[in-house]
């Protein structure tokens, strides 16, 4: 049954699911099955094999839980062949839960009681048949041995237990879920006395949308603002009504449910007022709660699915390569830290400098860094971008300037988690004796060599590319995390004889154990010969080195095949290729000529197939390619150093920092970042941000808006737009952001596109870009 639902969801046979299943169960990672194991799937790629990866998670669940509920069921002796039915075929926990809901262990309800005291067959009259006067029929109930004192408390009792009985009808609960999903508000309000405290969240101090178009980081906002006493939010299941006493519309589907109407007769009032307190006071909050709960977890999702992808295009950045590389870590009053690294990512020299107030020792400064490059012949300078930044950029321009004959170029790069690296415990293991301030800036040169080796040893969460990273469930998050970055070192690969032991935690089949008892046979045996040299390192057995070998590479050594991602298990293969063509493996690797004539087909066996024999040629002919784009770097603008220094209508050169759902942000060198909006990034409709940019993309953009006091900064990437006068903007900044749907300021649109700013495309760029999405998601985008 999963295994078909599985195949009918992702459009793929269930005989690739099977095989997928079966790996997944024996251990196999996704990385192996996706590039080791395609026969075995038919070709299912690393996508495809983590959606398979979550959906088996949930629905084995599913089917524990199912079991659960069924068990516990028939155990109270309640399970009809039809309840059975319908718990067997519920595709969702909310259908189980529902159904499971008349049936689950509780505390003693009024209904409960009432039933224990012999009211139920009175409920169930005065229900089939409402002719029958409810005063009359109670007074046959009146019992003081159990409980029922008089008329009123007859009925009140039999009222209770139509209630419950109605709260706890699934396929109401699915009708009043499905009409909320299709028409409610989710309204907030600013909590009394808090409209100062609160500033930060003044877009929802009375603000209203559809709840099914709520987008991601405008729930997150709000729920955050809740939670912090901010923020009052309601569901409201009827913005309709302009009379806040009309009747809910879910009262009418209650009614209709139970075919209950007003005709005049003797209980129809009764069975009326169950209708209304049944929604008043058991369901409506009931699905508040749950309908805010479902969109807080999707809200979560899309957050964390945003976070995975801006780590993903962080690490899977260009590397500069192996060259002798500066680190520089701005500072003012503390000095500028040095660090110089060589083409290994060895520490060779580090330094402190004082260029900046209050000891200006500029020329001095200038003089030391001279002498260093010289000394280590350094290629790259890498700078942090934090503050002191730009004054730190500038010492270095006029170095470079003052000694042409160096030849290094200065590269500005985010530094974003360098502090947390240097705190650290795996940092003090690697540069034992260092200061923890220049630790950090030996982060900066290694991440300028290769982001994805050094950014592997920060918590993800440290490297500042979430949204609303805090908000979300943790354990999920980390989830999510540790699979991206697992995916990106697998398809880079890993020098198995440099590697820390952080990035070797990643690769496939290995983890922190294996990692630092490699490091260690390291440190004692010295560099591995070759892959086979790896079964005697301490608990990595067989499995482990299936699962790792095909991603760990090693250059020089004793077999040439070792450098690529060429399997071991594959090597006969290779083999085979060598005696047909009498040509040695050597002069075989990157001999595109021959390789592109010989025929995948002639070599496939029993054992390899058709992929795998196509794979093998790939590779060969360009070994160890690294799937990373070519390395390249932003030139930020002279003279443009602050928010203050930005005007509208420039236009610059910058770097894209992070892409949320309603646009990008775009760091030009001012310690703040800017935002372009969804509707700014391109001329033509698109629907995620991703479509035009990914984090670390180089991009040029104009200037329509900045407001200094707010610290906010409108883009555009589609440079013929017009910036909006300045009186204008003003005026915008001034109110118009966080009225309710159809009450927007003047000039607003509707907020009808989920992407906080109105139409995309119909809709002034700088009117979106400074509207809703850039106040809500990112109040507090990144400080430099």
């Amino acid at each position: 049954m999963i295994i078909n639902k599985i195949a009918e969801e992702l459009a793929v046979s269930p005989t690739q699911v099977q095989a997928a299943v079966s790996l997944l169960d024996e251990g196999s990672t996704v990385p192996f099955i996706a590039r080791y194991r395609k026969e075995a799937t038919q070709g299912l790629d690393d996508s495809q094999l983590r959606n398979l990866e979550q959906r088996l998670t949930y629905l084995r669940e599913l089917e524990d839980r199912r079991g659960v509920i069924l068990k516990s069921i028939e155990e109270q002796g309640k399970l009809s062949d039809e309840l059975k039915n319908q718990i067997v075929s519920a595709d969702s926990k909310t259908t189980l839960e529902d159904l499971y809901l008349p049936y689950k262990p509780r505390r003693r309800t009024k209904g409960q009681i009432a039933i224990e005291a012999g009211l139920e067959p009175l409920a169930d009259k005065l229900f089939n048949d409402p002719t029958l006067t409810p005063e009359n029929e109670a007074e046959a109930f009146i019992s003081a041995d159990n409980g029922v004192a008089d008329t009123k408390s007859a009925l009140e009792g039999a009222r209770y237990i139509l209630m419950e009985r109605f709260a706890e009808d699934a396929g109401l609960l699915a009708k009043i879920r499905a009409y909320l999903n299709d028409n409610a508000f989710v309204t907030s309000t600013v909590a009394p006395g808090k409209e100062q405290e609160a500033i930060k969240y003044k877009d929802y101090f009375e603000h209203q949308e559809k709840l099914k178009s709520v987008p991601s980081h405008r729930a997150l906002a709000m729920f955050r603002g809740r939670n912090e006493g901010m923020l009052h939010i309601q569901l409201n299941a009827d913005p309709q009504n302009e009379d806040a006493t009309a009747p809910s519309h879910c009262e009418f589907v209650i009614a209709e449910h139970y075919g209950i109407a007003d005709k005049g007769r003797a209980a129809d009032a009764f069975l009326k007022q169950v209708v209304q307190w049944t929604w008043k006071i058991k369901i409506a909050l009931h699905m508040e709660t749950e309908l805010f709960s479902t969109l807080r977890e999707q809200a979560e999702e899309e957050a964390i699915s945003v976070f995975a992808k801006n780590l993903n295009d962080l690490l899977m950045a260009a590397p500069a390569g192996a060259k002798t590389t500066m680190g520089l870590d701005p500072g003012l009053r503390t000095g500028v830290k040095v660090a110089v690294v060589d083409k290994t990512g060895k520490v060779v020299a580090t330094n402190t400098i004082f260029p900046h107030a209050p000891q200006n020792a500029w020329d001095k400064s200038m003089r030391t860094l001279i002498n260093v490059c010289k000394q280590h012949k350094v290629e790259l300078i890498s700078i942090g971008n934090g503050t002191g930044s730009r004054e730190t950029d500038k010492l270095v321009a006029e170095m470079l300037k003052a000694a042409p004959e160096l030849g290094a170029q200065k590269i500005m790069v985010s530094e974003a988690g360098a502090s947390v690296y240097s705190a650290s415990e795996l940092a003090s293991k690697e540069l034992p004796g260092m200061d923890v301030s220049l630790r950090g800036a030996v982060s900066i040169a290694r991440r300028l060599q290769d982001p994805l080796a050094e950014l592997v040893k920060i918590e993800p969460k440290a490297i500042g590319v979430g949204q609303y990273q805090h908000d979300v469930s943790q354990s999920q998050l980390g989830k999510s995390l540790d699979r991206v970055i697992e995916d990106c070192v697998n398809a880079v690969g890993v020098d198995l004889n440099t590697a820390s032991p952080a990035l070797l935690s990643y690769v496939s089949g290995l983890n922190k154990t294996l990692a630092h008892n490699i490091v260690s046979f390291r440190d004692s045996n010295g560099a591995f010969p070759d892959r086979k040299a790896l079964l005697k390192v301490e608990r990595l057995g067989p499995k482990a080195f299936e699962q790792a070998a095909g991603f760990l590479r090693i250059t020089a050594g004793s077999n040439p095949l070792d450098a690529s991602s060429v399997h071991p298990e594959s090597y006969p293969v290779v083999d085979n290729i060598v005696d047909r063509t009498q040509v040695a493996v050597n002069d075989l690797i990157g001999n595109t000529d021959l390789l592109r004539k010989l025929a995948p087909e002639d070599f496939t066996s029993d054992a390899f197939g058709l992929p795998t024999v196509k794979d093998i040629l790939k590779e060969l002919d360009k070994p160890g390619r690294d799937p990373r784009p070519e390395f390249k770097t932003a030139t930020f603008k002279e003279g443009v150093e602050t928010i203050s220094d930005l005007k509208p209508g420039m236009i610059l050169e910058g770097v894209v920092s992070n892409v949320a759902n309603f646009g990008a942000f775009v760091d030009v060198g001012v310690h703040q970042d800017g935002l372009v909006h969804i509707s700014a990034l391109t001329n033509k409709f698109i629907s995620d941000p991703r479509e035009v940019v990914k984090a670390g993309d180089i991009v040029k953009v104009k200037v329509l808006e900045v407001d200094v006091q707010r610290k906010r900064i409108s883009f555009t990437m589609r440079l013929d737009d017009t910036p909006a006068p300045a009186a204008a903007a003003e005026k915008r900044n001034a109110g118009g952001a966080g009225k309710p749907a159809g009450k927007q300021g003047k000039g607003r649109q509707p907020n009808r596109n989920n992407n906080g700013g109105g139409n995309r495309q119909a809709q002034a760029p700088a009117n979106a870009a400074m509207g809703n999405a850039f106040a809500d998601a990112f109040a507090k985008a990144k400080q430099k």
